[in-house]
C-alpha cells in the first residue's frame, strides 16, 4: 500500500460525463494558477500555502521546549480556543492518540498529560465540569486567540486564569500560561506582555481555519507527545505533490473539480464519511474549513459528517433513499492492528457463528464495501480517499490536501475562500443583547 493518501473516483465516474471533465479542466487550471501566483481574492491570507516548507524553525524549537515544560510541570493542559483555534489540534489528537472509551490504568498514571479544551462553547455545565475535573492536579493553560476578545475563549480564560492565580500566585500562574496570539497587537498580546506569559504567533497571513500547522495546533500537539516535525514533513510532501496546475497530476485539483461538477448537477450537500471514531474531529475540522470558506454569496456546498456504521442506523435510510441532492466523501483509513477474533458461542442464537475467528476489522471492511456499493446504486456519488495509516505524517498530508482543494474550490465557485463576512451578523445581535438585557 502507498504511504501517501490516494484519491479514487471509481464510484463517481458513473455520474459524470467526459465532456463535464473537459469543460471544468481549464477553469481548474486558471484557479490553481490564481492561487499559486497569489493573484486571487484573499491573497493576503495565503501564508498557509508554503508554510510546511517555510515555517519558523526558531519558533518550533520554542514550541518543543514549552511542550517539555508543560509535561514536566502539569498533569492537565487546558487549551482555550474556538473554531480554527482548537478544531485542528483536537482533530490531530483524536486521530493520532484517540481517546479510549474507558481510560486504562496507563492513561491514568501520574506521568500522563491530559489535554482538554475550553472556550469552545458557552455551556456553564461544561465549564464547571472542567474546573471540577482538574481537582488538585497541577495544570497549565494555552489560550489561543488572535484578538483576545472572542467571547467564548475570553470568558473561559477568566475562570482558568483566576484558578491559576489562586493556586500558584500571580508569578506562578504566569509561568503556566502560554498565549498564542497576534504578533504585535490585540488584548491578549497586551495582557501577555504585561503579565510575562510566553507567547507564540498566529501569523497575520494565515486565517484561523487554515492555522493547524502554526503554533495554534503545534503547541498542544507537541505537549501531547505527537511528533510535530513529522506532521509538518507530511504536509511539505503534500505541498510538492499538489503543486501542479494539471488535474491529471494533482489529486487535490481533481477533488476540487469533482465537487464542483457535482454541485453544478444539483448535489448541494457533501457528507464526509468515516468508519473509525478517531476520524470524528477530522470531520469537524473539515466542516469548518469548507463551510466557512465556501458558504457565502448564496453559494456553497453544505458540509456534513457521519460516523459509520453507527449512523447507518439513524441516517442510513435517508442516505439510501432520500432526496438525491448529496454526495459522499469516504475517508478510508487503513489501521492494521492485532486482530480480536470473534468468539463462537455454543447456542449460536444470534446466528453469527460463521464469523467466529474473524475480526471486527474484517466485518467493518465488508460493511464499508457493502455500503459503498449500495449508496452508489442508490444514486449517491462516492469520492474515496484512502489513508494508509493513522499517524502524523499521513495527517499532515490530509490537512494540506483539504486546504489546497478548498482554496481552489472556492475560486471555482467564484467566492473569496479566505474571508467570513457572515459570522459577524450573529455577533452583533449577541453583543447588543448582552449589553442591553438584564441578567
Amino acid at each position: 500500500m502507498s504511504s501517501f493518501i490516494q484519491l479514487d473516483l471509481t464510484y463517481v465516474d458513473p455520474f459524470i460525463r467526459q465532456e463535464e471533465w473537459a469543460c471544468i479542466a481549464p477553469q481548474v487550471r486558471a484557479a490553481a494558477r490564481l492561487l499559486e501566483n497569489r493573484q486571487g481574492p484573499g491573497a493576503e491570507f495565503l501564508g498557509w500555502l508554503d508554510l510546511p516548507d517555510r515555517y519558523d524553525r526558531s519558533e518550533l524549537r520554542r514550541i518543543k521546549a514549552a511542550a517539555g515544560r508543560i509535561r514536566r510541570q502539569s498533569q492537565v493542559l487546558v487549551v482555550i480556543g474556538i473554531g480554527g483555534s482548537y478544531l485542528g489540534a483536537k482533530a490531530a489528537l483524536e486521530f493520532c492518540l484517540p481517546t479510549p472509551p474507558i481510560a486504562s490504568p496507563k492513561r491514568r498514571k501520574k506521568g500522563h498529560l491530559q489535554i482538554c479544551f475550553a472556550g469552545t462553547n458557552l455551556s456553564q455545565t461544561y465549564l464547571r465540569q472542567i474546573l471540577e475535573g482538574i481537582g488538585e492536579r497541577d495544570f497549565s493553560v494555552n489560550v489561543i486567540s488572535k484578538s483576545g476578545t472572542t467571547l467564548e475563549p475570553a470568558v473561559a480564560f477568566r475562570f482558568f486564569r483566576q484558578l491559576l492565580e489562586e493556586r500558584y500566585g500571580k508569578a506562578g500562574a504566569s509561568e503556566r500560561i502560554y498565549a498564542t496570539t497576534d504578533r504585535s497587537r490585540g488584548a491578549l498580546r497586551t495582557l501577555a506582555e504585561r503579565e510575562g506569559y510566553e507567547t507564540f504567533v498566529v501569523p497575520d497571513d494565515v486565517g484561523g481555519r487554515f492555522s493547524v500547522l502554526t503554533a495554534v495546533g503545534l503547541l498542544p500537539l507537541a505537549a501531547a507527545g505527537i511528533d510535530v516535525e513529522t506532521l509538518l514533513h507530511g504536509a511539505a510532501e503534500a505541498r510538492r505533490r499538489y503543486r501542479s496546475a494539471s488535474m491529471e497530476e494533482n489529486d487535490a485539483l481533481r477533488y476540487a473539480a469533482v465537487r464542483n461538477i457535482l454541485y453544478r448537477k444539483g448535489k448541494l450537500i457533501e457528507v464526509l464519511v468515516g468508519y473509525e471514531p478517531r476520524l470524528l474531529y477530522v470531520a469537524e475540522w473539515w466542516k469548518q474549513l469548507y463551510g466557512e470558506s465556501e458558504g457565502k454569496d448564496g453559494k456553497g456546498i453544505f458540509p456534513a459528517g457521519v460516523q459509520f456504521t453507527s449512523d447507518l442506523h439513524s441516517l442510513g435510510q435517508y442516505l439510501q433513499d432520500g432526496r438525491r441532492h448529496l454526495f459522499e466523501t469516504l475517508l478510508d483509513l487503513y489501521t492494521p492492528e492485532e486482530d480480536l477474533p470473534i468468539p463462537a458461542t455454543e447456542d449460536d442464537l444470534d446466528g453469527l457463528n460463521y464469523l467466529s475467528g474473524k475480526s471486527p476489522a474484517f466485518v467493518q471492511r465488508q460493511a464499508l464495501r457493502g455500503t459503498l456499493e449500495a449508496h452508489v446504486a442508490g444514486g449517491v456519488p462516492n469520492i474515496r480517499l484512502s489513508i494508509p495509516e493513522a499517524g502524523p505524517h499521513c495527517l499532515g498530508q490530509l490537512f494540506y490536501f483539504f486546504e489546497k482543494a478548498c482554496a481552489v474550490s472556492g475560486y471555482l465557485l467564484g467566492v473569496n475562500p479566505f474571508d467570513q463576512p457572515g459570522v459577524e451578523a450573529y455577533k452583533k445581535n449577541m453583543f447588543r443583547l448582552l449589553k442591553n438585557t438584564p441578567s
